[in-house]
């Protein structure tokens, strides 16, 4: 299957969530055996050398358990705030159309932990940013990150890129 049959099960849902806001959903690729399975091999390619993966709610959690689940590694949820019992740390940050928290379980990942970070979709780069700001305060390290989707004409590569110039940020596609 090619990445371009991929990509075109990807669908667009104008005014979602808030009008003016054009949503991508990878739902379909989710729904299809089959693409599920290359998108979650695709997303595991861009694996350096990790000793554990890290999704973002709430598609992440999905993209980012299943590529653990292929590289042979554990999975660690980055949760919208309020979802985690216990201890955590926490990371606000800015969307395309609002703000939200992160938060991450205090003592789940260990000082050192090399981990790969998966989310569905980059746009304006904050939830990432947010992701990668949590994991640092665990004493873990990012690797690498990985997006099914990144959205070109939101500033997203750019905000990420320069709050994080060394860690490199992978897209399968590009709208």
């Amino acid at each position: 299957m090619s990445r371009e049959e991929l990509e075109g099960a990807i669908r667009q849902v104008p005014d979602f969530p808030a009008p003016g806001i054009l949503f991508f959903d990878i739902l379909p690729l989710l729904k299809d055996p089959k693409h599920f399975s290359n998108l979650t091999k695709e997303l595991s390619a861009f694996a350096n050398v990790i000793d554990v993966v890290a999704g973002i709610e709430a598609r992440g959690l999905i993209l980012g358990s299943a590529v653990a689940l292929e590289l042979g590694k554990g999975f660690v949820p980055l949760r919208k705030k309020g979802k985690l019992p216990g201890a955590t740390f926490e990371e606000s940050y800015g969307l395309e159309y609002g703000n939200d928290t992160l938060e991450i379980q205090e003592g789940v990942l260990n000082r050192g932990d090399r981990v790969l970070l998966i989310d569905d979709v980059l746009a304006t780069g904050g939830t990432l940013i947010a992701g990668v700001k949590l994991i640092h305060q665990c004493g873990a390290v990012v690797e690498s990150v990985a997006v099914a989707l990144e959205i070109n004409e939101l500033p997203g590569r750019d905000k990420f890129v320069g709050a994080f110039p060394d860690i490199s940020l992978n897209s399968l596609f590009i709208k």
